[in-house]
């Protein structure tokens, strides 16, 4: 009769513990929409998503871009996303992890996208972001720039800009800035 007990009281334990991993499993809101969000993509085929922390943390992963038109055609350009628990109320964190000669993305990889900041709204989702970012390297903007060296040479100067790029993506310097290769 005392092993019935301590089977059973065994039996409970462990039906706690499983209630308590399920209960610690529970994903957030912003967990839920960003899985709908990335079972949605429909991105166009020089774009590419992968987790390196696996499947199982969604909310950190990396989105890589290739251009095939504009100054930026042949490169590949790499961005690091982090989204926070409360999303889709908060805009994700885009860092683009390519140093790149661009006038709306930084040296430390801050990129100047309105969607990621005043004009994000939560009906926005994690598709439009990397369209938004698609955009940023078919039309770059000389009007509200991050790296405003860039954004005058292609304000005064395309070719020497469209030059600059070029330079950049082999992995040289311009001025006092080595860019990595990433053509």
């Amino acid at each position: 009769m005392i092993r019935l007990f301590k089977v059973k009281e065994k039996q409970r334990e462990t039906a706690e513990n499983a209630k308590d991993e399920a209960i610690r499993r529970k994903q957030t809101a912003g967990e839920l929409r960003l899985h709908k969000d990335i079972s949605e993509l429909n991105l166009p085929q020089s774009c590419g998503i992968t987790f390196p922390n696996g499947k199982d943390d969604l909310m950190n992963f990396e989105v890589s871009i290739r251009p095939d038109e504009g100054y930026y055609h042949g490169g590949t350009f790499l961005f690091s996303f982090k989204v926070s628990p409360i999303y889709p109320h908060e805009a994700p964190k885009v860092k683009c992890k390519t140093t790149i000669y661009h006038p709306n993305i930084d040296l430390e990889g801050n990129v100047c996208l309105n969607i990621l900041r005043e004009d994000w709204k939560p009906v926005l989702n994690i598709n439009t972001v990397i369209y938004g970012l698609y955009h940023l390297f078919t039309e770059p903007n000389y009007e509200d720039p991050l790296n405003h060296d860039a954004a005058q040479v292609l304000r005064d100067d395309p070719k020497l800009f469209e030059s600059n790029v070029r330079w950049a993506m082999k992995g040289c310097h311009i001025g006092d800035t080595f860019y990595s290769q990433c053509i």
